[in-house]
Formats: structure tokens, C-alpha cells, sequence
């Protein structure tokens, strides 16, 4: 189906972006059923001199789908099954379902999972081709760990779509293309239209072909007020935070069981929050999730409030991320961390979060990273980062587009006070590792904004880029599939 300006249709669809800051204009939304379906969009595409993009899920922080540039839009909404194909022996997901979605369907057909994202509502074509990962990810690793094969339709040098199944088979002659869908990002070497899942070495029957999650999980909301904080507790908080993380994020800790997030929200929302995420089977559950908070919160010189609440997996996976409502306009960038934050950045964190000038939901989001994520080399996924502790995210949503420039400059300021040292970017070094191109920031292109001389796929994708590069140049050699963030062919 395909929807035009004029059709009652087309504002709904084109409107279903995350940030507000952008909003899709294109001439035509291919509503896609099928990978043909998606070629003859390609085509016209190229005969037209048509900007194509693609959206699964609508949650990309930038504007790299809803861009004006782009004038056909391929939406894969409608492309939403999981099955299990007997053929591939694999799970086939494809590339249009929310994680939500998929998580209920693996788990009430066959009651197995895959690692993937905290929030149900995201697309799987963007956050498993960026290496995802979420609450099960320290136990069993990144959502790309477990992809055995992907479908994607690409343009040869003549802009003629083709359909291509790679696989991580040793054999396949596609396989550096299944490679660059393991971290390389979404919508820049082909449309992605289907995913196979299955965890390498893993046999017999389908319930047995991928992580099964826990039957229960224990889920808790660690709130401290922001009133009550001082700088000093507020340091001390996020420097145990760190190194708690630091001491036990190695594989085969006793806390892979458990992900957490702490939420450093801006002054204005009130309180700083730790969001816990574990096993509740486990017999000493109870004891390493009381640990945990006592050692974020020694020294803090405030008693926090707990609150703590259990149901199965699924319900716990499924329940709806909250809404910045009327604050639909966002800038954030993120990345990882080798080592925790020093006691001078937490500092410029302290300080931008207090800003009395600042009146946006600023956000730093530090994740628990690590453990069996760490346990594969760097080079076998496009996503390299496989020694980091925990995953960083800078965030700030607003609602008025008068204030587009200072509360973007807001979040330029953090990210440049934090990361001075290395041109306002995590770039890779002994304590940090670079960024994800799921937390995607633009202005990693720009050198008024990235000073530290460091590109931005380096930054990125850092020793996997070279490999990047020839995927593209094989299988996108005319720049059909491209947007602030991809690649171009050399």
C-alpha cells in the first residue's frame, strides 16, 4: 500500500517518529508486506533519484529517518511475524516487530527469549542491527550474539534491489553483510526485512535453540530526592556506583543475574533514581540485591526509598516505557565506559543537572554493561565494545520549539564538560570505548562539535570500521541507503 499527502492516512504515518525535532515529509510511505514489495520501492527509488528511507519501530534519537531529504519512506509496521522456520532451524523475527512482540511470542510458543531492550515498544530493525542489548544482556549477551542470519535488500552498482540471506555460516559468500547487521546500524547498507535467531552452538529441539528467561523477576525502583542530596552524597552515589560495576561485571560474576540502570535526572524532576532488574528464582536473590543497594548508597548520608515489586518475565518485560508526554523534542548521545566516571566528571554531571537555567527532563542514564557481553572478541560483531562496564546515555526532552537551541546546547555543554579531555566525545581510551550508533549524536561529523581529531566511525565502530567500509563498498556501491550516520562508499 502506498499512502500520499492528501491521504487521511498519511499524517498518522508519517508522524510515528520518537523525536519531535523531526518529522517525516515524504512523498510517498510504502506501507511493505514482503522483501519484494520493499525491491520495488528500491527501484523506483533509483529510477526516480528518489531519497529512500526505512523505519521499524519509529525510536530513532536523531533525524536520520524522519529527514526531508528523504522522499519515500518504507514502513515495515505491518511486517511483525515470529515463527520458527524449520528450514534455517532458527527463529525468524521480522524486521517490522516490537520487542514487546517478539518477546510474547518467543516466550508463549516456545519460552525462549532474546536479550534485547528494555523497552517493548522499540522496532526490532534498528536496535538489533545496532547491537541491542538490555536486562538479560550480562547473562547472555547482546541480542546480536544470538542472530544467525538476516535478510536484506540491497542495490548493486547499476541500482538494480536484490534480496540477500547472509548467514555467520564460515561458508556463506554474504557473510560480512549477516556481520555488518551485528552492530553496523540500521538503514545504511540495505533495507533490513528479516532476522533469524538462533544461539551459536546451541541444538535440538526449537525450545532449546535460545536463552530461556527466568520463570520470575524481581523488579525495583531505588529513589533518592534530589531536596535531601547534597553534591557530596550525590558524588559518592554515582562514584560506588561505578566502581561496584567495575568489581563485578566480569564474566561469570554472580551478579550477571542482575541489570540495573542509575537515572540521573534533572533537579527539576525531583528525585534520582536506581532501577534494578533480576532473577527472582535464584535462592540468594534477595541478599545480592540488598548488597547492591547498600554499597551504591554508603556514604550517601540518605536513606533512599525501596520499592519493590515481582512478577513473571514477561510481565515485567512488557510493561510500557514511561512517556515524556508533551516534552517530545530530544537530543541525546551515548556510549560506553571502561572504567567508572572520576570524581571531576560526576562533578560536571552535578553541576548540568542543577543548571537553575535549565528547565528541559535532562537525563544521564548509566547502564549495567559487562559480564557475558565481555566474553566475545571484539572483531566478531560490528559492535566492538566488549570490555566496557556499563553503557552511557546524556538525554534531554523538551517541548517548545523556541527553546530547540538551548536545550540542545544543554546537552552539548554536558557531553563537552564530561568528555573535555577527549573533544567533548567518549572516545576510546584506558577508561572509555567509544560510542553506539543506537544513542546515535550527529554531531560526532561536525569538528566545530568533535574536536578531538578522532573520525566518527572510529569513534563508533573504532578497529571494525575498515571491514564497515568494504561491506558498504560491496553492497551499496551507489549510496542508495544512507543517512547522517552511514557510511559512504570509498
Amino acid at each position: 500500500m502506498i499512502v500520499r499527502p492528501g491521504d487521511a492516512r498519511y499524517a498518522e504515518l508519517a508522524e510515528r517518529g520518537y523525536n519531535n525535532r523531526f518529522v517525516a515529509t515524504p512523498d510517498e510511505i510504502w506501507l511493505v508486506h514482503c522483501a519484494s514489495q520493499v525491491e520495488k520501492a528500491v527501484n523506483q527509488a533509483v529510477a526516480k533519484n528518489q531519497r529512500i528511507t526505512v523505519r521499524s519501530g519509529g525510536h530513532c534519537f536523531e533525524g536520520l529517518v524522519d529527514d526531508p531529504q528523504f522522499r519515500l519512506l518504507v514502513d515495515l509496521s505491518e511486517m511483525k511475524n515470529v515463527t520458527f522456520d524449520r528450514t534455517m532451524n532458527a527463529f525468524a523475527v521480522e524486521a517490522g516487530a516490537r520487542l514487546g512482540e517478539v518477546y510474547k511470542a518467543l516466550y508463549e510458543g516456545w519460552g525462549v527469549t532474546v536479550p534485547g531492550g528494555v523497552c517493548p515498544e522499540v522496532g526490532v530493525g534498528g536496535h538489533v542491527s545496532g547491537g541491542g542489548y538490555g536486562p538479560l544482556s550480562r547473562r547472555h549477551g547482546l541480542v546480536v550474539d544470538h542472530l544467525y542470519a538476516v535478510e536484506v535488500v540491497v542495490a548493486d552498482r547499476g541500482g538494480k534491489a536484490r534480496t540477500v540471506i547472509a548467514t555467520r555460516n564460515a561458508g556463506d559468500p554474504n557473510r560480512d553483510l549477516w556481520w555488518a547487521h551485528t552492530g553496523g546500524g540500521g538503514g545504511g547498507f540495505g533495507i533490513v526485512t528479516r532476522f533469524w535467531f538462533r544461539t551459536p552452538g546451541a541444538s535440538g529441539g526449537a525450545s532449546a535453540l535460545l536463552p530461556q528467561p527466568p520463570a520470575r523477576m524481581r523488579k525495583t525502583i531505588v529513589t533518592w530526592p534530589w531536596a535531601q542530596l547534597t553534591e557530596a552524597g550525590f558524588t559518592r552515589m554515582v562514584l560506588n556506583h561505578g566502581a561496584w560495576h567495575a568489581a563485578n561485571s566480569a564474566p561469570g560474576s554472580v551478579y550477571s543475574a542482575m541489570h540495573s540502570s542509575l537515572q540521573l535526572h534533572s533537579s527539576l524532576a525531583g528525585t534520582v533514581q536506581l532501577e534494578i532488574r533480576m532473577d527472582a528464582t535464584l535462592k540468594d536473590t534477595a541478599k545480592l540485591h540488598d548488597d547492591y543497594i547498600r554499597a551504591v548508597n554508603a556514604g550517601v548520608g540518605l536513606e533512599p526509598t525501596v520499592d519493590v515489586t515481582e512478577g513473571t518475565w514477561l510481565e515485567i518485560a512488557l510493561e510500557p516505557t514511561p512517556s515524556y508526554g508533551e516534552y517530545a523534542r530530544q537530543k541525546s548521545m551515548g556510549g560506553h565506559l571502561r572504567k567508572p566516571l572520576t570524581e571531576a566528571q560526576v562533578g560536571a554531571i552535578y553541576r548540568s543537572l542543577n543548571d537553575p537555567n535549565h528547565f528541559g527532563a535532562g537525563l544521564v542514564y548509566l547502564a549495567a554493561y559487562g559480564c557475558k557481553i565481555n566474553t566475545v572478541e571484539s572483531s566478531a560483531t560490528a559492535i566492538p565494545q566488549r570490555d566496557s562496564v556499563l553503557k552511557l546515555w546524556y538525554s534531554n526532552n523538551w517541548a517548545d520549539p523556541a527553546q530547540d537551541e538551548t536545550e540542545v546546547g544543554w546537552l552539548r555543554t554536558l557531553r563537552k564538560n564530561v568528555h573535555g579531555a577527549t573533544g567533548g566525545f567518549p572516545v576510546p581510551n584506558g577508561r572509555q570505548d567509544g560510542g553506539y550508533i543506537n544513542y546515535p549524536d550527529v554531531d560526532m561529523r561536525d569538528p566545530v562539535q568533535n574536536t578531538s581529531g578522532v573520525p566518527w566511525y572510529s569513534i563508533i565502530w573504532k578497529d571494525n570500521y575498515p571491514r564497515l567500509q568494504r561491506v558498504k563498498n560491496t553492497y551499496d556501491p551507489k549510496n542508495v541507503f544512507r543517512h547522517a550516520l552511514s557510511l559512504d562508499p570509498a
